[in-house]
């Protein structure tokens, strides 16, 4: 019995908000989830799940209200936490977790923190669900781990050629929990 998952990556953020919780998407990021609707409206959805961040929620949110369908928040699905405060140099702390998926700065996950708790996530969905299709709300950080536990060669590489898509598409099609195909779909 196949399930369907399709991970969707929240449309752009608004930056200004500093708070990981509730920044909300930019007015392009809100205009952005409104093609998500144009591209699953006749995918027959049975279930709705998100990260609880607000952004995560609000670009599948138009999809949910289109499938008169309500969204669950899980909070396994949720961004890593990377410290108590805004860190500035985002790129060369990301090249460091990458290489070491147990780095972690003090208060903050490691990469393999957040692939365990949202594989753990995942698992539990699909064992709840199976022959079902789902729109899991994520984050590009999140959804990376997801996919190199799939495909342990997902490096950097790859992460940093989706960590600019907004809003970012893919969908796990599983038999079981044993991962059968994999594919984007572009926006």
């Amino acid at each position: 019995m196949k399930t369907k998952v399709y991970f969707i990556r929240h449309a752009e953020p608004n930056y200004d908000n500093h708070d990981d919780i509730s920044r909300e998407l930019s007015p392009k990021g809100l205009q952005d989830s409104q093609q998500i609707v144009t591209i699953l409206r006749d995918e027959q959805i049975d279930y709705f799940y998100s990260s609880p961040y607000k952004r995560a929620i609000d670009t599948i949110l138009p999809l949910a209200a289109f499938h008169q369908k309500e969204i669950y928040h899980i909070a396994h699905f949720s961004e890593r936490k990377i410290t108590t405060h805004w860190i500035e140099d985002f790129n060369s702390f990301t090249e460091k977790q990458w290489a070491d998926f147990s780095y972690h700065l003090p208060g903050g996950e490691s990469l393999q923190d957040l692939q365990e708790r949202n594989v753990m996530a995942l698992l539990t969905l699909l064992d709840r669900h199976q022959g079902k299709t789902l729109v899991i709300g994520t984050h590009g950080t999140a959804l990376s781990t997801i996919l190199r536990y799939y495909q342990p060669t997902y490096s950097i590489k790859d992460f940093n050629r989706i960590k600019h898509i907004f809003p970012y598409m893919i969908c796990l099609t599983f038999e079981d929990f044993s991962l059968v195909s994999m594919q984007e779909i572009p926006l």
